[in-house]
Protein backbone atom coordinates (compact mmCIF):
# COMPACT_ATOMS: atom_id res chain seq x y z
CA UNK A 1 0.00 0.00 0.00
CA UNK A 2 1.30 3.43 -0.95
CA UNK A 3 -0.80 6.20 0.52
CA UNK A 4 -1.31 9.90 -0.17
CA UNK A 5 -2.82 12.22 2.42
CA UNK A 6 -5.19 14.63 0.65
CA UNK A 7 -5.77 17.91 2.49
CA UNK A 8 -8.94 19.36 0.96
CA UNK A 9 -9.85 23.08 0.75
CA UNK A 10 -8.07 24.25 3.91
CA UNK A 11 -7.87 27.80 2.55
CA UNK A 12 -8.03 31.30 3.94
CA UNK A 13 -11.65 31.68 2.72
CA UNK A 14 -12.83 28.56 4.57
CA UNK A 15 -10.73 28.19 7.74
CA UNK A 16 -8.26 31.09 7.82
CA UNK A 17 -8.20 33.72 10.55
CA UNK A 18 -10.35 36.02 8.36
CA UNK A 19 -12.50 33.30 6.78
CA UNK A 20 -15.77 34.22 5.11
CA UNK A 21 -18.70 34.50 7.54
CA UNK A 22 -20.51 31.78 5.58
CA UNK A 23 -18.02 29.12 6.75
CA UNK A 24 -18.61 28.02 10.34
CA UNK A 25 -16.24 25.21 11.27
CA UNK A 26 -15.26 24.34 14.80
CA UNK A 27 -12.26 26.28 16.12
CA UNK A 28 -10.22 23.12 16.74
CA UNK A 29 -10.51 21.76 13.18
CA UNK A 30 -7.28 23.36 11.96
CA UNK A 31 -5.37 21.92 14.96
CA UNK A 32 -6.75 18.43 14.26
CA UNK A 33 -5.87 18.71 10.56
CA UNK A 34 -2.32 19.83 11.43
CA UNK A 35 -2.02 16.95 13.90
CA UNK A 36 -2.97 14.43 11.19
CA UNK A 37 -0.50 16.05 8.76
CA UNK A 38 2.37 16.00 11.28
CA UNK A 39 1.71 12.39 12.28
CA UNK A 40 0.90 10.90 8.88
CA UNK A 41 2.44 7.68 7.60
CA UNK A 42 1.50 8.66 4.03
CA UNK A 43 4.20 8.57 1.37
CA UNK A 44 3.14 12.01 0.14
CA UNK A 45 0.93 14.86 1.32
CA UNK A 46 -1.14 16.70 -1.30
CA UNK A 47 -2.98 19.98 -0.80
CA UNK A 48 -6.08 20.69 -2.87
CA UNK A 49 -7.40 24.23 -3.34
CA UNK A 50 -10.95 24.95 -4.48
CA UNK A 51 -11.12 27.90 -6.88
CA UNK A 52 -13.86 29.79 -8.66
CA UNK A 53 -13.66 30.72 -12.33
CA UNK A 54 -13.31 34.48 -12.64
CA UNK A 55 -16.65 35.10 -14.37
CA UNK A 56 -19.21 37.90 -14.18
CA UNK A 57 -21.65 35.72 -12.19
CA UNK A 58 -18.95 34.60 -9.73
CA UNK A 59 -17.94 38.23 -9.16
CA UNK A 60 -21.39 38.68 -7.60
CA UNK A 61 -20.91 35.74 -5.22
CA UNK A 62 -20.73 36.54 -1.49
CA UNK A 63 -17.49 34.53 -1.17
CA UNK A 64 -14.87 35.09 -3.88
CA UNK A 65 -12.09 32.53 -4.19
CA UNK A 66 -10.26 33.41 -7.40
CA UNK A 67 -6.74 32.19 -8.16
CA UNK A 68 -4.17 34.76 -7.01
CA UNK A 69 -6.38 36.23 -4.27
CA UNK A 70 -5.54 35.95 -0.55
CA UNK A 71 -8.78 33.99 0.05
CA UNK A 72 -7.63 31.24 -2.36
CA UNK A 73 -4.33 30.62 -0.58
CA UNK A 74 -3.86 27.76 1.85
CA UNK A 75 -4.62 28.94 5.40
CA UNK A 76 -1.61 30.60 7.02
CA UNK A 77 -2.03 28.41 10.13
CA UNK A 78 -2.06 25.20 8.05
CA UNK A 79 0.99 22.93 8.36
CA UNK A 80 2.56 22.77 4.88
CA UNK A 81 4.96 19.85 4.50
CA UNK A 82 5.14 19.56 0.70
CA UNK A 83 4.87 21.60 -2.46
CA UNK A 84 2.27 19.20 -3.90
CA UNK A 85 -0.55 21.69 -4.41
CA UNK A 86 -3.32 21.24 -6.96
CA UNK A 87 -6.40 23.29 -7.76
CA UNK A 88 -9.91 22.30 -8.73
CA UNK A 89 -12.92 24.19 -10.03
CA UNK A 90 -15.54 21.73 -8.81
CA UNK A 91 -16.07 19.45 -5.83
CA UNK A 92 -14.11 16.40 -6.98
CA UNK A 93 -10.31 16.86 -7.02
CA UNK A 94 -10.14 13.96 -9.51
CA UNK A 95 -11.59 16.38 -12.08
CA UNK A 96 -8.00 17.74 -12.32
CA UNK A 97 -6.08 15.58 -14.82
CA UNK A 98 -2.68 16.81 -13.52
CA UNK A 99 -3.64 15.63 -10.02
CA UNK A 100 -4.69 12.20 -11.35
CA UNK A 101 -1.42 11.90 -13.31
CA UNK A 102 0.59 12.92 -10.21
CA UNK A 103 -0.97 10.16 -8.08
CA UNK A 104 -0.40 7.62 -10.85
CA UNK A 105 3.26 8.66 -11.36
CA UNK A 106 3.83 8.23 -7.62
CA UNK A 107 2.24 4.73 -7.62
CA UNK A 108 -0.40 5.78 -5.08
CA UNK A 109 -3.13 3.19 -4.48
CA UNK A 110 -4.69 4.57 -1.27
CA UNK A 111 -5.87 8.07 -0.38
CA UNK A 112 -6.68 9.38 3.08
CA UNK A 113 -8.83 12.51 3.09
CA UNK A 114 -9.05 15.35 5.58
CA UNK A 115 -10.27 18.96 5.35
CA UNK A 116 -13.58 20.58 4.42
CA UNK A 117 -16.39 19.93 3.76
CA UNK A 118 -17.62 16.44 4.63
CA UNK A 119 -20.94 17.27 2.98
CA UNK A 120 -19.22 18.55 -0.15
CA UNK A 121 -15.71 18.50 -1.57
CA UNK A 122 -14.22 15.89 0.80
CA UNK A 123 -16.96 13.37 0.02
CA UNK A 124 -17.06 14.27 -3.69
CA UNK A 125 -13.28 13.73 -3.92
CA UNK A 126 -13.64 10.43 -2.02
CA UNK A 127 -16.29 9.32 -4.53
CA UNK A 128 -13.95 10.36 -7.36
CA UNK A 129 -11.17 8.31 -5.76
CA UNK A 130 -13.46 5.25 -5.59
CA UNK A 131 -14.40 5.70 -9.27
CA UNK A 132 -10.70 5.92 -10.14
CA UNK A 133 -9.88 2.67 -8.33
CA UNK A 134 -8.25 3.98 -5.14
CA UNK A 135 -8.69 2.57 -1.66
CA UNK A 136 -10.30 5.41 0.32
CA UNK A 137 -9.90 6.35 3.98
CA UNK A 138 -11.87 9.23 5.49
CA UNK A 139 -10.21 10.48 8.66
CA UNK A 140 -13.36 11.84 10.31
CA UNK A 141 -11.48 13.45 13.22
CA UNK A 142 -10.07 16.00 10.76
CA UNK A 143 -13.04 16.55 8.45
CA UNK A 144 -15.18 19.61 9.04
CA UNK A 145 -18.83 19.61 8.00
CA UNK A 146 -21.48 22.27 7.74
CA UNK A 147 -23.80 20.18 5.58
CA UNK A 148 -24.67 17.24 7.85
CA UNK A 149 -27.55 15.83 5.79
CA UNK A 150 -25.41 15.78 2.63
CA UNK A 151 -22.49 14.31 4.58
CA UNK A 152 -24.63 11.46 5.92
CA UNK A 153 -25.91 10.69 2.41
CA UNK A 154 -22.38 10.70 0.93
CA UNK A 155 -20.90 8.67 3.79
CA UNK A 156 -23.58 5.99 3.34
CA UNK A 157 -22.74 5.80 -0.38
CA UNK A 158 -18.98 5.69 0.37
CA UNK A 159 -19.42 2.86 2.89
CA UNK A 160 -21.22 0.84 0.20
CA UNK A 161 -18.28 1.49 -2.14
CA UNK A 162 -15.85 0.11 0.49
CA UNK A 163 -14.38 3.32 1.90
CA UNK A 164 -12.90 3.08 5.40
CA UNK A 165 -13.74 5.57 8.14
CA UNK A 166 -11.31 6.23 10.98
Amino acid sequence: MKKALLVIDMQEATVGANHADFFKYDDELLKRVNSVISGTDAAIVVYIRNLMKNSFINKLAPVKVFDGTPQAELAKELLIVSSNIFSKYNGDAFSNSEFRAFLKSNSIDTVELIGVDGGGCVSLTALGACKNGYQVILNTSAIGSMFETQKDKYYKKLKKLGADFI
